[in-house]
């Protein structure tokens, strides 16, 4: 679940399994796997969760539309309704593969796009339902949704304030367990159109929720960028081969991007720290060796006093500062001080 101080990556399936359960498992092993950091030898925390989709096609487009041709090299149907019947997996499919996520210790999370699709819920509880963007105006799917009080969350991909608001509005009737999601619903999303500040946003305006971003740029960077603004939760497509047949294949995470990004949002978390200027104990050793100390400009004999013309600065730093200047001039020398020495306070009284 959702926690404070961990950002909650979820490695978004969608349809990437091409009609296979077998692929679909084999995404969440991929999702499972722990990370390192070589570096510094960092055991890394895996992904917390999945996601998958599912689609009533009875309530999905309309009869025109489902029987036109769909003609591309992704397609697994000569029309588009054919090829979306090929991708949909049955409630059982999605039940085992639930059942193989929790072996993994991860959350399962369903985004239903039909009210028809609630007969999944006879068998499992997710730990979250998501609404997917176009349905942000889907009022009555929204409240079919709450009335089942599993937590949600919402992507704001096609929405406005006002989609936002009367989406919430529907579902605080019932609940307060819901997540924000600043998305763009363009695929990719162009660098231009991204605009991460309306997670700045969001956290300003809708802060009594959990905010996050569900990615759709090229690349790892973007979620990075997310982290430090703010984001606590995380949403990228996933995908065991980005040159498989699919739509979106090409534009997912393959292995190794799931593997850097994982790396990079989990040290992304360790450098945010807190909200102090300090000085940390691991730089407490290249103080004392790289800082200035007051130091001699030339050979200072017993029983000099020192004045301001006998000082510079230099390394190594575990002498006086400049700022400690009064506690140097006017001070006797008791045993000689070499040239272009750093003064320590046994030498002087």
């Amino acid at each position: 679940m959702i926690k404070k101080g961990e950002t909650y990556i979820i490695g978004e399936i969608g349809q990437n399994h091409n009609g296979s359960v077998d692929i679909a498992k084999l995404l969440v092993e991929l999702v499972a796997r722990p990370v390192r950091e070589e570096t510094f030898g960092l055991e890394l925390a895996p992904m917390n969760a999945v996601k998958m989709t599912k689609r009533d096609l009875s309530q999905e487009l309309s009869v025109s539309q489902m029987n036109r041709p769909y003609n591309t090299p992704h397609s697994f149907g000569a029309t588009y309704g054919e090829h979306r019947a090929f991708l949909e997996l049955s409630d059982e499919d999605h039940f085992e593969v639930y059942k193989h996520a929790k072996t993994y210790g991860l959350d399962f999370i369903e985004t239903l796009c039909a009210t028809g699709c609630l007969s999944m819920l006879k068998l499992f509880s997710p730990d979250y339902l998501k609404v997917a963007s176009r349905d942000l105006t889907n009022l009555p799917l929204l409240t079919a949704l709450a009335e089942t009080k599993i937590p949600i969350i919402l992507s704001t991909g096609m929405a406005g304030k006002k989609e936002l608001d009367d989406a919430l509005e529907v579902i605080t009737k019932y609940h307060n367990d819901i997540s924000i999601l600043h998305c763009v619903s363009q695929y990719p999303t162009h660098p231009d159109n991204l605009n991460l500040q309306t997670i700045s946003y969001l956290k300003k305006y809708y802060g009594q929720y959990p905010i996050g971003f569900s990615d759709h740029t090229i690349g790892i960077s973007a979620p990075i960028v997310a982290i430090g603004m703010g984001a606590e939760i995380i949403e990228k497509h996933i995908t065991i081969d980005r040159t498989m047949k699919g739509t979106d294949q090409a534009g997912s995470l393959g292995p190794d991007g799931v593997n850097r990004m994982i790396r990079d949002i989990r040290v992304a978390e360790r450098w945010m720290g807190k909200e102090e200027l300090y000085i940390d104990k691991s730089v407490e050793s290249a103080k004392a060796k790289l800082e200035r100390s007051i130091a001699s400009t030339r050979i200072l004999p017993v029983g000099h006093v020192i004045t301001e013309n006998d000082l510079h600065m230099l390394s190594p730093g575990d002498g006086f500062k400049w700022s400690q200047l009064d506690e140097i001039i006017g001070k006797k020398v008791i045993y000689e001080i070499s040239a272009n020495e750093v003064i320590y306070s046994d030498s002087i009284k």
